[in-house]
């Protein structure tokens, strides 16, 4: 074939395609993006493709390559990353011993339907499951700079934030009776003490922080059949050690007998050993 003449197969292969030069990004092996635009285009978010890195190499055309991030950007994406890792793995521990928690009380063969509505273990376990699935759509969104699990990130938070006022709203709004419904629920767990283990740890817990003990004084303990005072059990005319002062006793273990005998005390000598403010 004489010089100058091309070859019609040559010619076809080569048309609408501009000529290399020696300034040319290399592009060996990079394929037309043009499909997955088209899809990130229908879906709104960018998800990590392939071909990311030979974007990168040929850049905005007449702008040469595209920049890396700062150190700045890189700082709030490892920032982002490692503080949604932490709260995914405590997510991920309350789901556990939520789950675990489920599973003794299956095997004890514990009442789900006792005095409480909502079995502790059970809000436990999908507490822990709405945080560490919100947290893990943070912790990958910021390491592969995924769009889609960002938005989802950002969603899951916006909705806590939204319910979080919400709730403080009703709170203020509702403070009256709140606090009549507050008053019930203790005099209920009262009577319930020793019905429940969970009732009886939640009522332990309240009165251990709040250093109070019944509902609206020590005296609401006489509801209980077990700690009023015409009970004919051993507990009789006492109160449970999470009333006590120093229910330690300056110890390594609770004194559970540190409130036998207070109800049947006068006010004077029952405010040395328990707390005589009620907690409602």
């Amino acid at each position: 074939m004489e010089e100058g003449e091309r070859s019609p197969l040559l010619s076809q292969e080569t048309a609408g395609q501009k000529p290399l030069s020696v300034h040319s990004p290399p592009t060996a092996g990079c394929l037309d993006p043009a499909p997955w635009e088209d899809q990130v285009d229908a879906w709104g978010c960018s998800c990590c493709p392939p071909e990311t890195k030979c974007q990168a190499l040929r850049g905005t055309p007449g702008k040469g390559p595209a920049p890396s991030l700062s150190t700045g950007s890189s700082c709030i994406k490892y920032l982002i990353f490692f503080s949604n890792f932490l709260f995914s793995l405590l997510g991920l521990l309350a789901l556990a011993i939520g789950l675990w928690g489920l599973a003794v009380k299956g095997s004890l063969g514990s009442d789900l339907g006792g005095p409480l509505p909502v079995d502790p273990m059970l809000g436990l376990t999908l507490g822990g499951l709405v945080v560490s699935t919100v947290s893990l759509a943070g912790c990958l969104g910021a390491l592969c700079e995924n769009s889609c699990l960002l938005h989802g990130f950002s969603g899951g938070i916006l909705a806590f934030l939204v319910l979080e006022a919400l709730a403080g709203a009703l709170v203020v709004a509702l403070w009256g009776p709140l606090q009549d419904s507050l008053e019930h629920t203790l005099r209920v767990a009262i009577v319930h003490y020793q019905d429940d283990a969970d009732l009886r740890f939640l009522l332990d817990q309240v009165q251990l922080g709040l250093k109070c003990c019944g509902a609206a004084s020590y005296q609401d303990w006489q509801q209980n059949l077990y700690f009023n005072c015409s009970s004919p059990g051993v507990q009789a005319c006492s109160l449970p050690a999470s009333c006590c002062i120093d229910p330690r006793e300056d110890g390594a273990s609770v004194n559970d007998q540190c409130g036998f005998g207070v109800l049947g005390l006068d006010a004077d000598a029952a405010q040395r050993v328990v707390h005589l403010e009620g907690c409602g």
